[in-house]
């Protein structure tokens, strides 16, 4: 138990004193009356009563504040504080008042991280119903429409039977992202790191979606023309950032609108990879959400668009495994900015 508390001790002090001076007052009339008054007797009796209170007293009072503050203790315990579990009992009211206080504001910030990953499950759990649900709807409606007598008709049994497989394509490319993201989450997913020329990559990227970006007559190109720079990460890893990354520009990209790859030298042996458009741009308030998985700006546009809705979250898992940063700038009706930094190799002229 920790030093008593002086509080305590002038509490117990005070009545003591009162009931010493009352004691004395009385046996001093008592005596006085009877004519048999003696000053050393009072002196002793004052003595005697006043040590008797005091630690009478103290002694009764610690036991009250111990049991007490003890029954606080015991019923804090069972929310197993670890706080409070590794102290002795105090009964220093303002010591216990302090660690009370704290208790109670952890456990406040405790609970709202609990409601706000509560919240975030939740919002999780229906996003990936809604994005599974819809692909599995379809499938289901064109086999129970072959099952139906469809099946019979040459031309709708083909028909019907591409498009449940466009379905299950779907449903697979999102759960191989889940899978991904749980992977690089969990750290399962190991990095094959090598040196490799990014301008050759980027311009890889182009060929693959130079036709897609043709259909909304969007123009990939780099801001200049780069001699070969080589970086040290995981080639297909970094791949699919750039694809990402490219595909959403073109998705949001406005029609006749370019998306620009950029690559500046940084400090500490790195270098910066900025994809930036000219398309319909990102409100500030939606940028902190936007690596979050199944989020979506738009969300009736982005599903006809395609796509599992955890690009973006599969681009800053992959960024951050590799150590590095990624970073977005954005104005509405201007266009957007992605940025991430990448080591650079040794072979870099």
């Amino acid at each position: 138990m920790e030093r008593k508390l002086k509080r305590s001790y002038r509490f117990a002090l005070r009545s003591t004193l009162f009931i010493t001076l009352f004691g004395t007052s009385l046996l001093s009339l008592l005596l006085y009356l009877f004519g048999e008054f003696d000053i050393w007797l009072v002196t002793i009796f004052t003595v005697g009563c006043f040590g008797f209170c005091f630690i009478i007293l103290q002694f009764r009072v610690e036991r009250f504040i111990y049991k007490r503050v003890k029954k606080i203790y015991d019923d804090v315990s069972l929310l197993e504080s670890t706080s409070f579990q590794s102290q002795p009992i105090t009964t220093n009211m303002a010591t216990l008042t302090r660690e009370v206080n704290k208790f109670a504001r952890d456990k406040k910030l405790e609970i709202e991280t609990l409601r706000i990953r509560e919240n975030y499950r939740k919002e999780f759990l229906g996003n990936v119903s809604h994005e599974l649900k819809t692909p599995l709807f379809t499938v289901q409606g064109y086999i129970l429409t072959l099952l139906d007598g469809a099946m019979n008709d040459k031309s709708l049994r083909k028909k019907y039977l591409q498009r449940a497989n466009k379905g299950v394509e779907r449903l697979i490319f999102i759960v191989k992202d889940l899978d991904m993201i749980t992977k690089l989450e969990t750290g399962d997913l190991n990095l094959e790191l090598e040196e490799f020329d990014i301008i050759e990559l980027v311009a890889n990227v182009f060929e693959l979606l130079e036709m897609r970006a043709a259909k909304k007559d969007i123009t990939l190109t780099f801001d200049t023309k780069y001699n070969p720079i080589m970086v040290y990460a995981d080639r297909e890893r970094i791949q699919q950032v750039v694809t990402n990354l490219v595909v959403n520009s073109v998705k949001y990209g406005k029609k006749g609108g370019t998306t620009d790859v950029s690559i500046s030298e940084l400090e500490r042996n790195h270098i910066l990879v900025r994809v930036t458009d000219n398309g319909e741009g990102i409100h500030e308030d939606q940028i902190p959400r936007l690596f979050e998985r199944f989020y979506r700006i738009d969300k009736s546009g982005s599903r006809k668009e395609g796509g599992s809705g955890l690009g973006l979250s599969i681009v800053k898992h992959i960024i951050e495994a590799h150590g590095e940063k990624i970073y977005v700038e954005s104005d509405p009706g201007v266009g957007s900015e992605f940025s991430f930094t990448l080591e650079k190799g040794k072979q870099t002229t």
